[in-house]
């Protein structure tokens, strides 16, 4: 997975680097949550770890950037902390944190949460392939919406994208066609 870490302090940011590069992750970094924000735009990553308390932009302003950002797909984030208590939390839970871990972790115990956040990650993406499913008649291929009501195919597309529609007609259809057109020339003229 693609994972920004977001830690303040130099020693620790490379030490995790080092480790999660060994689990097989791709790993980006960032001293600081300004430019771990910044990261994240350039090139969004599946994961966040982030630093509950860093200079410029702390963890939870980083998270709460996170969720407001309107990309496609989820990311998972985990915020790391030096108290030893859950007072915090329900805060972190507010900006939208995932998972929290006390600082220092164990790469263990976070290797086992990035396990979680990989099943969240596919169960997110087969939520979203099965939302772009569309429910179309096969007779005469109108799709219903989300509200149950009927469209043509051209309409609802329209109305939905930003796509610019023109119409052709396949190779098989046209054979059809000029099938019929054939049969009805023969028989044309003829009495019965």
């Amino acid at each position: 997975m693609k994972i920004l870490i977001a830690e303040d302090d130099d020693a620790s940011r490379l030490v995790l680097v080092e480790r999660l590069k060994k689990l097989g992750h791709e790993v980006v970094s960032a001293e600081n949550g300004k430019e771990a924000w910044d990261a994240f735009l350039a090139s969004p990553p599946q994961v966040v770890i982030t630093d509950w308390m860093m200079p410029l932009m702390d963890g939870l302003e980083l998270t709460r950037r996170v969720r407001e950002n309107p990309r496609p797909g989820y990311t998972y984030v985990i915020i790391f902390t030096a108290l030893d208590s859950k007072v915090g939390y329900f805060e972190g839970m507010s900006a939208g944190a995932d998972d929290f871990m006390t600082k220092p972790c164990e790469i263990v115990d976070l290797n086992m949460r990035l396990r979680v956040a990989e099943r969240i990650l596919s169960l997110q993406n087969e939520v979203e392939q099965l939302q772009g499913l569309l429910s179309i008649c096969p007779r005469c291929k109108r799709i219903r919406d989300d509200h149950g009501e009927w469209h043509a195919v051209e309409s609802f597309m329209t109305e939905r994208t930003e796509a610019d529609l023109s119409h052709g007609v396949c190779p098989e259809c046209y054979a059809a066609v000029a099938g019929e057109e054939k049969g009805q020339l023969k028989n044309y003229g003829q009495t019965e």
